[in-house]
């Protein structure tokens, strides 16, 4: 008999975002030195603090509901990390709080819904498409992953699908030349590198693989 689908409660959810948190202070070095050759060398840093800040909350005032959580998640990232990445973290948390409305827990095919909305959130945000050489190249097969094995017989390996496709979408951007945000400006020479946003957002995909499957 197969497993029973997880169900994502809000403590499944904070168990996801301390992973997060975790994997970008255990990467930061590498954000920073994959920033420092096609943007402004401060990702590394800039999520390290908003993800500090981030758990520093939870831990202060943990909320009710997974909606509560991810509007809180993106209200601190806004508040606290700076350059591209807090915006449009902040506008992603803030649109899977959005569509999780008030179910608890969450479903799987809920939790998917919520993360297509995030991922939407961040195109309306940083007006990105696939190839631009952003987090989006990795949230977008991401999510078409997720989508696709939650429609096929194995469910329950839908999220390490999701995290198998982040991975090679970010690793898809290293080709590529820039076309949005500070890396945009260096031309062909943005060639060649790995996108830092790609990166960290593959790590977010892979807490959740490792958190909530």
């Amino acid at each position: 008999m197969a497993d029973e689908p997880v169900a994502i409660d809000t403590a499944a959810l904070d168990r996801w975002i301390r992973a997060f948190a975790a994997a970008i202070a255990d990467n930061e070095e590498q954000l920073t030195r994959l920033d420092s050759a096609i943007g402004d060398a401060d990702h590394g840093a800039n999520m390290v603090r908003g993800m500090k800040a981030v758990v520093a909350k939870l831990a202060e005032s943990p909320p009710a509901n997974p909606a509560a959580l991810l509007k809180q998640v993106g209200m601190t990232l806004v508040g606290t990390v700076g350059g591209a990445s807090g915006p449009l973290y902040g506008t992603f948390f803030l649109r899977m709080a959005t569509a999780a409305g008030d179910a608890e827990p969450l479903d799987q095919a809920a939790f998917a819904a919520a993360l297509r909305a995030g991922v939407d959130g961040v195109v309306a945000r940083g007006k990105a498409e696939a190839g631009d050489k952003t987090m989006y190249d990795a949230l977008a097969p991401a999510v078409d992953a997720l989508d696709a094995a939650l429609g096929g017989e194995d469910a329950n390996g839908a999220l390490r699908a999701a995290a198998d496709a982040a991975a090679a979408g970010r690793d898809a951007t290293t080709p590529l030349q820039a076309r949005k945000g500070r890396a945009s400006y260096l031309g062909e020479r943005s060639v060649g590198h790995q996108d830092p946003g790609a990166t960290s957002a593959a790590l977010l995909i892979e807490a959740a693989a490792e958190t909530l499957a």
